[in-house]
């Protein structure tokens, strides 16, 4: 516990030098719901209560439900974040897109955050549209911690690790999130075993990113993250 309340200290510590990297793009129709996505509470009345509080991040609405599962999880500063607390005071539109169309390098990507005038935005890979929103919301809390132009390792690294807390956190609120044989969970419960492998530290998550090598070009450190 005393790891975990440091770590959400550090997130309250780094808020007034956040800036998140965004790119614009017109928002599309309301997505189907696919059933299994959800929780067994987020019910079609449910949906239709929370709805006003996160209607401005975008139309598909299993990101209202992402966002409402980061409730009494780490992803609470991210959650935030993302509905406004950033230093654009506007929300971050969030939306499902082909990332490869954006630039080939993103083909393999998850997620992407850019900047475009005072928009901020978070693009998910089409790939995750039927993920269930317990990862999507894991996702979300990692990108909204990409809130300035710079990036780094030390970065990447805080913002792995957060996801991680994040996806252990839905786990025990949601268990039914653990849907294994989606590429989005693999991700999640890659990281969450790392994780745990650290003991709750970003031991192992720090080795994966300084070996990953899309970061390879990356300085180690960024405004606000000054440490490995």
């Amino acid at each position: 516990m005393e790891i975990r309340r440091r770590f959400t200290k550090n997130i309250i510590s780094i808020a007034a030098l956040l800036f998140i990297q965004t790119c614009t793009l017109a928002a599309k129709a309301p997505e189907t719901t696919i059933p299994h996505q959800y929780p067994a509470k987020y019910t079609p009345e449910y949906i239709k209560q929370i709805t006003p509080a996160y209607k401005d991040v975008g139309k598909d609405e299993v990101f209202y439900v992402a966002l409402d599962m980061l409730k009494d999880t780490e992803g609470m500063f991210s959650r935030n974040a993302i509905l406004g607390n950033n230093l654009s005071q506007r929300p971050v539109k969030i939306e499902f897109r082909e990332l490869g169309q954006i630039n080939e390098e993103y083909a393999t990507f998850d997620a992407l955050g850019w900047k475009k005038g005072k928009n901020l935005y978070i693009y998910i890979s089409n790939k995750h549209k039927d993920a269930p929103a317990g990862a999507i919301a894991a996702l979300l809390a990692h990108e909204a911690l990409h809130q300035d132009e710079f990036n780094s390792l030390a970065e990447e690294t805080y913002a792995w690790t957060m996801e991680a807390f994040v996806w252990d956190d839905i786990l025990k609120l949601y268990p039914e999130s653990n849907q294994e044989l989606h590429p989005l969970v693999k991700r999640e419960n890659t990281l969450k075993k790392l994780l745990e492998k650290g003991n709750y530290t970003n031991k192992y998550i720090k080795k994966a990113v300084l070996q990953n090598a899309g970061y390879k070009n990356l300085p180690s450190y960024s405004p606000g993250f000054d440490n490995l």
